[in-house]
């Protein structure tokens, strides 16, 4: 029924552009000197446009796990504080984005840093589209600035890893209880009574795979067990979807060296401001709004791209 619905609406969106579309033509022969008429017709036509990218997005989200559960992961690479400090601003972009777009989220896993940003980071994110919109921001990111951390003010290359999963139930993935390895640990950071008291954290190895993962963000152990199992379940998914798809190969081996190289993305403070799209060269000089979740122009990017890469 959701996927009748979908087409239901696509099919009316079709429709009203295509008489709009033909009713401009008609005034624009019949009107054509008259000023008034021209001024109504752009407006008509800006809207019609900006209905007709949002369809030709609609239809890039195609794929049966476009419509579901995201689970979005951001690791710090090489680069130390600094790095934990660009994963804690990407950690907020996201943030900021998915409030702007009207999606919830639920923090699965955020492991604050040493001294300061986070360690690891793992964000439910449900609502229309969530996988489909955000799956393009897997890969590295790369930030140029001045440190905040350095004492003389140098410039520094950072690097964090994006990874994009869509939720998977039990019925998707079926795991062993026999190939699990699971330890339990007092959590770190800030927290209420029952954190750096009691062991509530959770780390489960898949051991088949080597796939780790770990949670502490609840106060229940039960809880960060079942948030683990979320985010274990879809990193197996991807696991076997990438032995079998060459692009997805491809991610996962950049994922183990998250430095020179294997960038999708450019972040630059400084001594220009610039953010770049390495992928489909969209860029923008307005990077205060871009780190604040004004990122949908350059996920719709990715999309069209990604579908341009498919007819190759």
């Amino acid at each position: 029924m959701s996927e009748l619905s979908r087409i239901e609406k696509m099919l009316e969106t079709l429709e009203r552009l295509e008489f709009n579309i033909g009713e401009a033509d008609e005034l624009l022969q019949m009107f054509a000197d008259d000023t008034d008429t021209l001024k109504e017709m752009a407006k008509t036509i800006k809207s019609s446009e900006k209905e007709l990218r949002e369809l030709e997005i609609a239809l890039m989200l195609s794929d049966p796990n476009d419509v579901k559960t995201a689970i979005l992961t951001i690791h710090p690479g090489a680069g130390g504080v600094e790095s934990c400090d660009w994963a804690e601003m990407l950690y907020r972009m996201y943030m900021r984005y998915i409030e702007r777009q009207g999606l919830k989220a639920n923090v699965l896993d955020l492991q604050p840093g040493d001294v300061a940003g986070i360690k690891d980071a793992a964000i439910e994110v449900s609502g229309e589209y969530a996988y489909g919109m955000l799956k393009g921001e897997s890969g590295i990111h790369r930030l140029v600035r001045v440190s905040p951390f350095d004492s003389a003010k140098r410039r520094h290359t950072s690097f964090a890893s994006v990874f994009v999963m869509p939720e998977m139930e039990d019925v998707d993935v079926q795991i062993n209880p026999d190939d699990l390895r699971i330890d339990t640990y007092r959590a770190g950071g800030h927290g209420g009574q029952n954190v750096n008291k009691l062991s509530t954290a959770i780390r489960i190895t898949h051991i088949p795979t080597g796939i780790v993962v770990q949670c502490q963000n609840e106060r229940s152990q039960h809880q960060n067990k079942e948030n683990a199992m979320k985010v274990l379940r879809a990193r197996i998914y991807a696991y076997e979807q990438e032995k079998q798809n060459k692009e997805r190969e491809k991610l996962e081996k950049s994922k183990t060296d998250i430095a020179w190289g294997h960038q999708i993305r450019s972040y630059v403070l400084f001594p220009y401001q610039m953010i770049k799209d390495h992928r489909t060269n969209k860029e923008t000089h307005n990077v205060d709004a871009f780190l604040d979740g004004d990122i949908h122009e350059f996920l719709e990017a990715t999309l069209l791209w990604t579908a341009e890469q498919a007819k190759k």
